[in-house]
């Protein structure tokens, strides 16, 4: 009989899928297989047999970590280390996970990391998925979106470890250095824990880690193998040699072949790179010219990437576009997406003339090597994208002044020029007539309606690169703006109407869809596009209603949790005010707090029978309340739909600076009730604001026996929440 305390099998499924994520594989799939007979040296490496080596678990606790500078080989080295354990290491259970700097946020996390582990182990042992019953309870609402934090995920994983009994488990982990350095320290320190524990279970635990040598993090045990000066590395670039440089096997070319192998330093990327290049130059009939291009080739990896990028100055904006977006797009693009985007901003008009026969899968791959040099590929997966070759290009195009020599037209401003250039691209793809290839209605259809779903598609397959441009073109202006590239035209000469019709045509809800007369304001406060919210003329309106889903504009950050576009709105009214104002001490204090945000609610909807002042005092955040104040869009002897007035909610909210504020008015009714019967002090006391239920007990003017409609005082309420403090008042 099954326990009541364990999930049904429905709910672990459910939970199982919640663990995997789009491209959880993918960079591990796409790093390039070891040449034939390469890297086979690493397993015969002592640091590597003693990793192995069970009598020796004692001293270094189950790590090795591979070490190497940019381009290398660590990645390919890995893969074959990984596929060699598969293949051999039958008896234990192998987990992988390959970081990528080029992915998405679960790529180049450690909450992906955990996840992908998680996943993995409970695939492959299912009696292990048994460790969800610890933490999740059978009542407990199970969903396969559910968010994972990451201290749940490390109680799991290690659970699940220390339950392998006499099992060995082995872990692979690449590419540390392409996740931020503060996870990687916690990672590591998880790991030791693990380790250790792994050790009194009996649980033979082993981490292969790989990076470049900076950041450095130390670790309390384990082994260490750096891959510069390895005989074996640098017999893999001969071996890649012999086989791919391809230029004959005269003494020239076997010199040639010396001297490249020398001038590498054991970094394979600048091999790999150089090869293709020498063997371009033999197919052209230039061995002649072999040695003196191989010499003019510089040694330095990042200059041979400016060497690639200037050698001519064919199509150079296609060029400089191609690696602008996948350098600074706010999500990586598939290969169509990059073709259209770079067409967009090199040759507007062929977004409009161009046949799916013709522009074929190949045909964007080879635009997209062409206009790159090399430098950027299109990923192997089910949903392909386009990436840089290696990390190391990335960081060379975002290297200080590196680009001063390759693009001197960009100045020193490589990110604020390049958002502006990409703004540009997206406003050519929306102000392109989609009607001449398209039937749009002038009333579109509900989002979820069948006709609203074949619209999306064919607008999709037509322009493929729209969708992107409508969704980002306001956050390529916000970044423009926030790197010194004015924005100020933007706001006037914005295609705003437009817009909301391609907007609105590609949501899938209604809900999401704006109304005609939405604000620019509104969209850029949704967005948390703060740099053009501080420009934006209209700023000071934040609290102005719109018949939008989330009403003012302020609300619509609040909702998404948008701290950066509250603050901009909140320093918009601090510019206005003079250096003793009461509303810089407020606005100080949120400051201080790092902007704590409540959140309505996911299906928060604004209603017009309820007041700005009650949202607003629901809310709970002291600035934003005094912004209401500030901008007359509450007034101090106002009623919300409850009787409430501003300085009942700040009575209960414990904003007391407010508070004072509004004491100081004339007239102020210091024990006014709502329709309930509860006063300031009622509340004051309820939730232990002491200081606001001293300053209203020295008005002499309240009334400390009153009981609200259900017969409760402040002083009941008082005990009843622990505040025996006010007791003594």
């Amino acid at each position: 009989m099954k326990s009541p305390l364990n999930l049904d099998q429905e709910k672990v499924r459910m939970l199982m899928t919640s663990l995997q994520f789009d491209q959880i594989d993918v960079r591990q799939n796409n790093v390039k297989d070891a040449h034939a007979k390469t890297c086979a040296w690493l397993l015969n490496k002592s640091e590597y047999l003693d990793w192995l080596n069970d009598t020796k678990l004692g001293n270094h606790h189950g790590f090795l970590w591979i070490k190497g500078k940019p381009g290398t080989g660590k990645s390919t080295i890995m893969k074959y280390a990984l596929a060699n354990a598969h293949e051999r290491m039958t008896d234990k259970t192998i987990l992988s996970f390959f970081f990528n700097a080029r992915g998405n946020n679960l790529e180049k996390s450690t909450i992906g990391t955990y996840r992908s582990l998680l996943l993995q182990l409970l695939e492959q042992i299912p009696s292990l998925q048994t460790v969800f019953n610890q933490i999740i309870r059978p009542s407990s609402v199970v969903s396969t979106t559910r968010q994972w934090s990451i201290e749940l995920l490390k109680t799991l994983l290690d659970r699940a470890i220390q339950r392998l009994g006499g099992n060995s488990l082995v872990c692979f982990i690449d590419a540390l250095d392409e996740c931020e350095e503060s996870q990687i320290r916690e990672m590591i320190s998880f790991f030791e824990h693990v380790g250790d524990r792994a050790v009194s279970s009996k649980v033979m635990f082993r981490v292969c880690l790989s990076s470049r040598h900076y950041p450095h993090v130390t670790i309390r045990n384990g082994i260490s193998l750096v891959l510069e000066g390895q005989d074996g590395h640098y017999q893999d670039i001969r071996k890649y040699l012999d086989s791919e440089l391809k230029i004959g096997h005269s003494d020239s070319a076997k010199a040639i072949r010396r001297t490249l192998q020398e001038k590498a330093s054991g970094t394979f990327m600048w091999v790999v790179l150089v090869t293709g290049i020498l063997n371009r130059e033999y197919d052209s009939g230039h061995m002649h010219a072999l040695r003196r291009r191989l010499q003019e080739i510089p040694s330095d990896l990042h200059q041979l990437f400016g060497d690639m990028l200037t050698r001519d100055s064919y199509n150079r904006n296609t060029q400089i576009l191609c690696l602008q977006w996948v350098l600074y797009s706010r999500q990586p693009l598939s290969p169509i997406e990059l073709y259209f985007a770079i067409l967009s901003g090199v040759d507007p008009e062929a977004i409009l003339d161009w046949d799916p026969r013709e522009v074929t899968t190949d045909v964007i791959r080879r635009f997209i090597l062409d206009s790159s040099k090399g430098l950027v590929e299109v990923t192997v997966s089910s949903t392909p994208r386009a990436q840089f070759i290696h990390e190391s290009v990335k960081d060379f195009l975002t290297e200080k002044d590196s680009l001063a020599n390759v693009w001197p037209e960009l100045g020193s401003n490589l990110q604020g020029q390049s958002h502006e250039w990409l703004k540009q691209c997206c406003l050519n793809c929306i102000n392109i007539d989609i009607h001449s290839k398209l039937r749009v209605p002038e009333i579109l259809p509900d989002a979820s309606s069948q006709e609203a779903i074949y619209l999306r598609n064919q607008t999709t397959h037509a322009f493929p690169f729209l969708k992107y441009a409508v969704r980002n073109a306001l956050y390529h202006a916000n970044m423009a703006e926030g790197n010194k590239v004015a924005q100020h035209n933007l706001i006037h000469d914005f295609p705003l109407g437009r817009w909301i019709t391609l907007h609105n045509l590609f949501q899938n809800q209604d809900a999401l869809r704006y109304t005609d007369d939405v604000s620019l304001l509104y969209i850029l406060a949704e967005d948390n596009l703060s740099n053009i919210i501080k420009i934006h003329p209209s700023k000071l309106l934040c609290l102005t209603v719109e018949q939008e889903r989330y009403g003012p504009p302020l609300f619509a950050a609040i909702v998404a949790r948008n701290k950066e576009a509250v603050r901009a709105f909140l320093e918009a009214y601090l510019e206005t005010q003079h250096a003793e104002s009461w509303f810089r001490s407020v606005y100080a204090k949120y400051s201080e707090g790092e902007g704590r945000l409540s959140n309505f609610g996911v299906h928060f909807r604004f209603s017009k029978y309820k007041t700005l002042l009650s949202y607003l005092g629901e809310i709970s955040i002291e600035a934003v309340f005094a912004l209401g104040l500030v901008t007359e869009n509450i007034i101090p002897g106002s009623k919300d739909q409850d009787g409430r007035t501003p300085l009942w909610w700040t009575a209960k909210n414990g904003h007391e600076t407010v508070f004072k504020r509004l004491l100081d008015q004339d007239n102020v009714n210091v024990d006014i009730k709502d329709r309930h019967g509860q006063t300031p002090l009622w509340w004051a006391a309820r939730n232990g604001h002491l200081a606001i239920l001293k300053l209203l007990l020295g008005t002499n003017k309240v009334d400390v026996d009153t009981k609200d409609r259900y017969g409760e005082t402040p002083l009941s309420w008082a005990a009843r929440n622990g505040h025996e403090v006010i007791f003594r008042m």
